[in-house]
């Protein structure tokens, strides 16, 4: 069975996003500067569809997180569209237009039934309305003994923590300080961490670490 795991942009004061988050800003304010490492970057840049970009440290760091993924994890903020029922007369179909970066089945948590909605490049978003451990157990089916990407935001991710299921995780430490907005690590209670390996690249530090359960 393979692993579940995560990995998140971090400011140094341990936001993955800034404050008055919006379906126009969905970063919050400052947000942005939290990826900037990561946009330059051709790995990145490749699977967005997107020619040219950067090689340096961080590049074989996102080939390791990128890969042996065969199925993914979200909230419906990630998704995005919007608290309440989705809309029938103008339905949310994420925020990555007709072909999604993820090229594998994704799961979204959401306290509202939808269903399921094909993508091109292989991706399909299914809906699951009961619970962080119904929505793993299909994402793990799914993936077919590969790992399950929980994708965000940062209460999904503290869910599966909290309960002991995520089994390891990478945070990309970016040197920006954001005051206010989406606090990646609070409400885990007694979690143990070993760190495995940090990488100094330009604009950012990549720290590996896993759960001691």
């Amino acid at each position: 069975m393979g692993k579940l795991r995560f990995q998140l942009s971090v400011s140094l004061d341990g936001f993955v996003a800034g404050p008055d988050q919006s379906e126009d800003n969905p970063l919050g304010v400052g947000g942005e500067g939290l990826h900037e490492w990561i946009i330059k970057l051709e790995a990145w840049r490749k699977q967005e569809g997107l020619e040219g970009g950067e090689v340096n440290a961080s590049t074989p760091v996102v080939e390791a997180v990128q890969s042996n993924i065969g199925a993914a994890l979200m909230g419906r903020n990630m998704f995005g569209g919007g608290p309440g029922p989705w809309s029938e007369d103008d339905p949310w179909n994420g925020w990555w237009g007709d072909n999604p970066p993820f090229h594998t089945p994704v799961f979204v948590l959401t306290h509202h039934p939808r269903e399921a909605l094909e993508m091109k490049g292989g991706t399909t978003f299914t809906f699951v309305t009961d619970g962080i451990e119904s929505a793993l157990e299909q994402a793990r089916q799914a993936a077919r003994g590969k790992d399950v990407l929980v994708g965000g935001g940062a209460e999904v991710v503290q869910q599966y923590l909290a309960t002991g299921l995520v089994d390891e995780f990478v945070l990309h430490v970016v040197p920006i300080l954001l005051g206010d907005g989406e606090r990646l690590l609070e409400n885990l209670g007694e979690l143990k961490l070993e760190q495995v390996r940090a990488n100094e690249a330009p604009g950012v530090t990549h720290i590996k670490y896993q759960v001691i359960k």
